[in-house]
């Protein structure tokens, strides 16, 4: 298993902090954010990464992590999306990567301590999406139960004004090598993006997508609520103030 991690964008809704330097470098309490998806991989025993960036400070990432050995991880690649044009555009980088194997997916922005090995030494094929519940779905890719089997998801919707549950695609997936088929197969979305709810989407209709539910601490650290939020946890996770 390879791990990907997508940390593009420019990070527009924490301007002026990244007019400096990408968003996924931004501090975490004592660390920069991308070193907790990483983290996150390498606990599940994933230290084959390929990062995903973009924007003018894509450089930055090189002097901060380097070749990643200090973070555990044992091969670290980089690759570079030339604009804004969603996940799953994203996530197409890194099909020679991925050589014709699986992959764990996280969003360069996601700082969780949940403990995803077991679903990564379990994985077959298909694809799985990890959700948590929030007070704000509507931001979110949201799953669409089914009313007859509540296990079951027969839709994932992309940020809905009216989200059908409580329930948000936490940005962290498992991935079975035909994801690149099925991005190919996406279309732009009203906001001119490739979604990675249309490629879950068609995991649906085949019958391939299973989730799980993220237990522990999980959030974004997209917005300066969420990036606050973050920090204060992890904080506190580390001893601050006892």
């Amino acid at each position: 298993m390879k791990g990907v991690i997508l940390a593009g964008g420019l990070g527009t809704r924490l301007r002026p902090l990244t007019l400096a330097t990408n968003k996924h470098l931004l501090p975490i309490y004592d660390q920069p954010m991308v070193f907790y998806p990483i983290e996150t991989l390498v606990k599940a025993g994933i230290t084959d990464i390929l990062i995903i960036t973009g924007g003018p400070h894509a450089g930055d990432f090189i002097r901060v992590l380097k070749n990643g050995k200090e973070l555990g991880v044992k091969h670290l690649e980089f690759a570079y999306q030339e604009n804004e044009g969603g996940i799953a555009q994203a996530l197409a980088l890194a099909e020679d990567f991925a050589d014709g194997g699986p992959i764990t997916t996280i969003l360069g922005d996601n700082t969780t301590d949940t403990d995803i090995s077991s679903a990564v030494k379990g994985f077959t094929d298909g694809a799985v999406i990890f959700l948590k519940e929030v007070p704000d779905p509507e931001r979110y890719g949201v799953p669409v139960f089914d009313p007859k089997d509540k296990s079951k998801i027969i839709a994932v919707e992309e940020k809905p004004k009216k989200p059908k549950s409580k329930y948000a695609s936490t940005g962290l997936y498992i991935f079975d090598n035909k994801c690149f088929d099925y991005i190919r197969n996406c279309k732009p979305s009203a906001r001119g993006e490739l979604e990675i709810t249309e490629v879950q989407n068609q995991y649906i209709i085949k019958g391939k997508l299973r989730w799980q539910h993220l237990d522990g601490f999980w959030t974004d650290a997209g917005k300066f609520e969420t990036l606050f939020a973050a920090n204060a946890y992890w904080a506190k996770k580390k001893g601050v103030g006892e």
